[in-house]
């Protein structure tokens, strides 16, 4: 028990000891640190000085200075300045919103996608050579139309585009830059890594390239087979050019490669027309496709039996309801078959429940009733052969202009075409009315700037 006691005061006094060791050897430390720092400072006296100075010698140590009149520097400018300079024209831009989809500065890091645009706006020259946009693989095509925007005002380019991404659309196209009209523009809301396509076109709305002439203003080609529609912009345009389309319409009568061709006024046989003449100057739109060293009547031997052009006028001037058995054309190409009724009222698409598509590629297609007041145009957008031609339905919805491809044989597709623009003729809707107006101020708009244009370049 004493021993006990004994050892628990021993080491009582040993931890009281080390305690009492640690402190000064802290205290020590602390004051050997202040003489290191004492060591590096210098006590010095103030002291009057004994000789006096003037006035002048004084104001001599700090003379003052005027900095503005120093002379700028004249060396190169810095990369800031640089920066500092452009910085204006990015802040400007009006779809910097989309900058965060440029995917240059994340190539190898982050999934990209390189794209060839080739832009329909700029000049004939300019369009010809595409712009290279590289985009993030998790856009959208809304996106990347924004992200074509931005980078087409960063660099500078001309004309200027319009400030609302919603007027421009996404089209397939070929290598040297045309349009490929077999489909429909890409979805603005679809992702842009589902499409493989690695050349696209920037076409603005109611005024696409490639995609012919959108005003419903046809030349109607009779021939022997039957008629075609060539789709032309105003009556400003040549009878070459209009022959030229006629014949790329028809399957094996191209330059070089089979008979030759004339045309002649409908109303004046074996009269042929001056083909460097005006529409215009015709006084008629409806003219007739002749083999050349052949009449009318003989080359109608040879072929099919001419139509009878009365009757074809009596029908698709009449209001009554007839229907049409053809093909809606989806986004990539998918088509349902749909039966199409036209009538003085409404146009009615209805799906043909019989599909034969396998359903996993079957788009099921809605009914859809279009009241006549709300349709805008009827257009043909193609007409390879006499068994494939497309046209294209544009009417007004929720305040928007939308626009319906179909395809099936020229034959059914030119009367559909003729029906409907008879019938938007005979109604006055303002639907059209504003549609076209809505056409006609956008291109005096593209006019005027390319005049102005012009204009400063020949100064």
């Amino acid at each position: 028990m004493w021993s006990e006691r004994k050892f628990t005061g021993l080491h009582s006094l040993e931890s009281s000891q080390a305690v009492d060791y640690y402190l000064i050897t802290i205290k020590l430390e602390r004051l050997r640190k202040e003489r290191q720092n004492q060591i590096k400072c210098k006590n010095i006296q103030w002291k009057e000085r004994s000789s006096s100075q003037s006035a002048d010698d004084l104001s001599s140590l700090f003379e003052k200075k005027d900095f503005k009149d120093r002379p700028r520097s004249t060396g190169s400018k810095s990369t800031l300045s640089l920066r500092l300079e452009q910085c204006p024209q990015q802040l400007n831009n009006p779809f910097n919103e989309y900058s965060k989809f440029d995917g240059k500065g994340h190539v190898g890091t982050t999934a990209t996608k390189k794209i060839d645009v080739y832009l329909s706006m700029q000049s004939t020259q300019e369009k010809l050579h595409p712009m290279m946009v590289v985009t993030m693989a998790n856009a959208r095509v809304h996106d990347l139309i924004g992200l074509i925007c931005w980078q087409y005002t960063c660099e500078g380019r001309e004309p200027k585009l319009t400030e609302n991404v919603n007027t421009y659309f996404l089209h397939i196209a070929e290598d040297d830059g045309e349009v490929d009209t077999d489909f429909p523009p890409l979805d603005s809301n679809e992702p842009i890594h589902k499409f493989g396509f690695s050349t696209l076109a920037l076409v603005e709305k109611y005024s696409s390239p490639g995609l012919g002439p959108k005003q419903s203003l046809f030349v109607r080609i009779n021939a022997a087979h039957g008629f075609s529609l060539i789709p032309v912009d105003s009556q400003k345009v040549t009878m070459k050019d209009i022959l030229q389309k006629a014949l790329k319409k028809r399957k094996g009568s191209q330059k070089g490669s089979g008979p030759m061709y004339r045309l002649e006024k409908q109303t004046e046989p074996n009269v042929a027309v001056d083909l460097d003449s005006t529409l215009e100057s015709q006084g008629t739109m409806e003219f007739c496709l002749v083999r050349e060293n052949s009449s009318r009547g003989e080359e109608s031997s040879e072929e099919d039996p001419p139509i009878d052009i009365t009757t074809v006028q009596d029908m698709l001037s009449s209001h009554h309801y007839k229907s049409f058995k053809i093909s809606m054309i989806h986004k990539l190409r998918f088509t349902t078959d749909v039966q199409l009724g036209i009538s003085g009222e409404k146009v009615e698409i209805d799906p043909v429940t019989n599909q034969k598509t396998s359903t996993k590629f079957w788009i099921r297609q809605k009914p859809i009733s279009i009241d006549s007041d709300l349709l805008c145009a009827c257009d043909l957008v193609e007409e390879k052969s006499p068994s494939h031609a497309v046209f294209k339905l544009t009417y007004l919805s929720n305040h928007d202009y939308k626009a319906l491809y179909f395809e099936s044989d020229a034959a059914t597709v030119n009367e559909i075409v003729l029906k409907v623009n008879y019938i938007l003729e005979s109604r006055a809707s303002t639907s059209r009315a504003e549609y076209f107006a809505q056409k006609q101020r956008k291109l005096n708009r593209r006019t005027s700037f390319s005049f102005q244009k012009d204009k400063k370049s020949g100064q």
